[in-house]
């Protein structure tokens, strides 16, 4: 068994898939150096740099078989971060690889392929819903705060939804359980790492003078349009799961 060790980014994983076919390893994992923890003592542990030009030989290969829809789902299984992620990417570029001609993410007879689709669909479903219950606060600064916490690394497929949608106001998104966000100025939409994590404890003592006046406005409208007699709180949870609530004005 040899594991190969990468730095947990994107072309780290497809700099070690690259490096599988180099070496010719058969019987390899692929793990991140913070999730790695050596069950093995016999195993041979092999060091990834990521390298640009061998994660895009790879990636170039993938889209000539499987084309860009293809490549975007195995994104959707890196963000995932389940466990097993790199080991069912690394299937499928084997068997692409293997397949040159056919579209090896269609046979879902195969566990990893079934597996990768499974996937793509529950961070497909996260990525729609923090589209629609993201809600932002306006600071003092001007800039408009939102605090999420997804079940999967979805703030990368959420980008360019909200950089189109809200060109005409700064705003910041900000992922509680992973500890990075995205910043928009009005220029450059961009990721941001802060070295420590952001203390929301306060966080309200920094609201506008009109941010409360909005969230009562808001809670009013919310309250004023529910209509007793038709409410159905089964059906209710079912589009708006409880865990969302915590970061919903309307539910405060």
């Amino acid at each position: 068994m040899t594991t190969l060790l990468y730095d947990g980014s994107f072309d780290g994983l497809f700099t070690a898939i690259f490096e599988v076919f180099e070496y010719k390893y058969k019987d390899v994992e692929i793990v991140s150096r913070e999730r790695f923890r050596q069950k093995n003592i016999f195993a041979e542990i092999h060091e990834v740099i990521a390298q640009e030009e061998k994660s895009e030989r790879v990636l170039n290969k993938l889209e000539e078989n499987i084309g860009k829809a293809g490549i975007h789902e195995l994104i959707k299984v890196f963000l995932s971060e389940e466990l097993d992620s790199e080991q069912i990417i690394l299937s499928a570029v084997r068997q692409s690889v293997k397949y040159p001609n056919v579209n090896i993410l269609q046979n879902y007879a195969d566990n990893d392929i079934l597996r990768i689709a499974k996937i793509s669909k529950s961070v497909s479903r996260e990525r729609h819903r923090m589209t629609a219950f993201v809600r932002f606060e306006k600071m003092q600064d001007e800039v408009f705060f939102a605090k999420i916490d997804p079940d999967f690394n979805v703030l990368p497929l959420i980008k360019n939804h909200f950089r189109n949608r809200y060109q005409d106001q700064k705003w910041m998104i900000y992922d509680l359980r992973r500890n990075y966000g995205i910043l928009y100025d009005l220029q450059a939409c961009d990721f941001f790492y802060p070295e420590e994590k952001i203390d929301l404890s306060k966080y309200q003592q920094k609201f506008h003078d009109e941010e409360k006046n909005y969230q009562t406005l808001w809670q009013r409208y919310f309250f004023k349009t529910n209509i007793i007699e038709r409410k159905n709180l089964k059906l209710h949870i079912q589009h708006v799961p409880k865990r969302y609530w915590k970061y919903l004005v309307e539910k405060n």
